[in-house]
C-alpha cells in the first residue's frame, strides 16, 4: 500500500460507440456489469471508489459507489473530462488512480506500481505492450493544468500527459489491460 491517500475512479462516462452506443460499463460478463468487476478489482488497492458517467447514473449508483457525471462545460469530452471531475471531487493532497471501465482484469499491484512512477512527477501511466493512459495516477495539483487543456479543446489523454512531467509504470502482464471495445469482446462466439 502506499503512504498517501489514494481514490479509485472508474472511467464510465463515454458514449459507447465501438459497442453500437451502448453503456460499456453496465454490460454483463460473467454474470455482472463490467463495472463492478473494475471496482472489485481496484478494491483493494485504493481507499475508496468512485465512476465517472454520463448517462444511466442510477444504474450506477447502485453499485455503492459515489458517480460523478463529466463537469457540465466538457460533458462528453472523454476520459480527461471524467479525470477532472474526479480531481474536482477529492480533497486536495490527494492521489487518484483512473481505470476504463472495460479493463475487468487488472493486476493487483498497479496502485503500487504506478504510485512508484508518479511519485516525483504528480502523474503516471501504464505502459505494457502499449500505452494504457487512462490506467493512471494524478496527483491534485493536476487540476488546473487538465482544466486549462480541456478549456483549449485537448482531448487527447497521452498528449496531455505528455505534456505534464510524468513517470511511466511498466508492466509485463499479458492481458491485465484488454479493453473490451465490442460486444462479441464480452461473448465470445462459440467454437464447435
Amino acid at each position: 500500500m502506499t503512504p498517501a491517500p489514494i481514490v479509485g475512479l472508474v472511467l464510465a462516462g463515454g458514449r459507447g460507440t465501438r459497442m453500437g452506443g451502448v453503456d460499456k460499463g453496465l454490460q454483463p460478463w460473467h454474470g455482472r456489469p463490467l463495472a463492478a468487476h473494475v471496482l472489485d478489482a481496484l478494491a483493494p488497492q485504493v481507499q475508496s471508489l468512485m465512476v465517472s458517467a454520463n448517462r444511466h447514473l442510477d444504474a450506477y449508483a447502485a453499485l455503492g459507489v459515489p458517480v460523478l457525471p463529466d463537469p457540465p462545460a466538457y460533458a462528453f469530452a472523454g476520459p480527461l473530462a471524467g479525470m477532472l471531475a474526479g480531481l474536482l471531487a477529492v480533497p486536495d493532497d490527494t492521489w487518484l488512480l483512473t481505470v476504463p471501465c472495460d479493463s475487468p482484469q487488472l493486476p493487483s499491484d498497479l496502485a503500487a506500481r504506478l504510485w512508484a512512477a508518479a511519485l516525483p512527477h504528480g502523474l503516471a501511466f501504464v505502459q505494457a505492450e502499449r500505452e494504457h493512459p487512462t490506467h493512471a495516477l494524478l496527483h491534485t495539483r493536476h487540476r488546473a493544468t487538465l482544466d486549462a487543456a480541456l478549456a483549449q479543446g485537448q482531448h487527447a489523454v497521452l498528449r496531455w500527459m505528455r505534456s505534464q512531467p510524468h513517470g511511466v509504470a511498466q508492466f509485463n502482464a499479458p492481458g491485465a489491460f484488454v479493453n473490451f471495445n465490442h460486444l462479441t469482446d464480452l461473448h465470445p462466439p462459440a467454437h464447435g
